[in-house]
């Protein structure tokens, strides 16, 4: 079986700032991807500054073959220690990891990682050097798939400091209510669940740059989206072949485009009137493929769906054309290849305005938007 890195990291500023404190870097790489958290001293601009320096030089080294001494040798070099506070300038996490499930792990002061097998802890193995006079953390361990490696900055750690709590949110907190959702499906869930936690803590104050990076294995699942017919007619058997060769879960989006299946395959679209509901045309379904919907109107609803899961934590329960569509993409696909027609819709927009215009492109440009910010893995072609 295929399986894919499953990547999700977000911060929330101190309250007041305009920049955050706290820098991601990730990248891919040929046999997997490199990860770097890093939290400058202080918030604002200077620690934005310090953390932005210090991840763009670790994955820039890292990425060029540098090893990991070189690496920490030329930030610690660029970033020393503040001579007032005796404390790094930046302190970081490092994360390689390979499609095989190897790990390679740097620390160097930020809250120890945390990490979970079938909802339990799992021990990592850390092993103490000293590069520069600085004491890091490395670690090697497998990671398969379903387990959880989640990376906080120390805004995690101090979350409730001055509101709720007296101590602040301490690790072993963090580490029960990790261990409670750890089994959830995709990385970006678990992201989102700690820094609601965090905020609601700090009372929507944030007393610190606070950030949080989770990552998965997840299993490859395809999901091809088909909308629109091409611009020109005679494309339409290439269309058709198109349609055919996928692999996967296949969605038709739009009458026309379920037409020119229908006729090519010379299958019936059964439509399912028990999915009439929030003023969206019924779904349909044909053999040979996964799903028929209406056009524009239902992949502008799967947009609002999207954002309101991922934004506002609402579930998308409704089970008209956008909410199976919305469920199928957020939960049921990991790697979506939207195939999009530009043959102009009149019922849409005049025909004389250039693609730009067309409506139903632009919602489809935001469904990619919005499915990568999930972690997809989101190719867009125009037809």
């Amino acid at each position: 079986m295929e399986y894919y890195i499953d990547a999700s990291y977000k911060s929330i500023n101190k309250f007041g700032e305009e920049l955050c404190g706290d820098k991601v870097e990730s990248i891919k790489t040929e046999d997997g991807c490199l990860l770097v958290l890093s939290d400058g001293l202080g918030s604002g601009v200077k620690a934005n500054i310090l953390a932005t320096l210090t991840s763009k030089i670790a994955i820039t080294m890292l990425k060029g073959g540098s090893t990991i001494d070189e690496t920490l040798e030329t930030i610690m070099n660029t970033l020393p220690e503040c001579k007032v506070r005796k404390l790094a300038y930046s302190t970081f996490t490092i994360i390689k990891l390979n499609n095989n499930g190897d790990c390679y792990m740097v620390e160097y002061e930020n809250p120890p990682t945390f990490f979970y097998r079938d909802g339990c802890d799992v021990f990592i193995d850390r092993k103490e050097r000293v590069i520069k006079d600085k004491t890091i953390f490395e670690s090697r361990f497998k990671f398969y798939p379903d387990d959880l490696l989640t990376v906080v900055s120390d805004g995690a750690v101090h979350a409730g400091v001055g509101e709720y709590l007296n101590l602040g949110w301490q690790w072993e907190n963090i580490n029960d209510f990790l261990r409670d959702i750890s089994q959830k499906k995709y990385a970006t869930d678990i992201t989102n669940s700690l820094l609601d936690v965090c905020k609601t803590l700090y009372n929507d104050k944030p007393g610190d740059d606070t950030t949080v990076l989770s990552i998965k294995f997840q299993p490859v699942k395809y999901l091809n989206l088909f909308t629109g017919p091409p611009k020109n007619i005679e494309d339409d058997e290439e269309f058709i072949k198109r349609v055919e060769e996928s692999r996967g879960v296949i969605v038709l989006s739009g009458g026309t485009t379920a037409n020119i299946i229908s006729k090519a395959w010379d299958e019936e679209v059964k439509i399912d009137l028990d999915g009439y509901e929030n003023n969206l045309p019924p779904v349909g379904y044909m053999r040979g493929v996964d799903l028929v919907t209406e056009g524009l109107l239902t992949l502008n609803k799967t947009v609002e769906y999207i954002r309101e899961y991922i934004y506002e934590g609402r579930e998308i329960a409704s089970d008209d054309g956008a909410g199976i569509l919305g469920r199928l993409l957020l939960f049921d696909a990991s790697h979506i290849k939207i195939v999009a027609g530009t043959a102009v819709n009149a019922a849409h927009q005049n025909p004389d305005f250039p693609i730009d215009f067309n409506i139903k492109l632009k919602v489809v440009v935001e469904l990619e938007a919005i499915l990568k910010e999930f972690g997809k893995s989101v190719t867009l072609e125009y037809v």
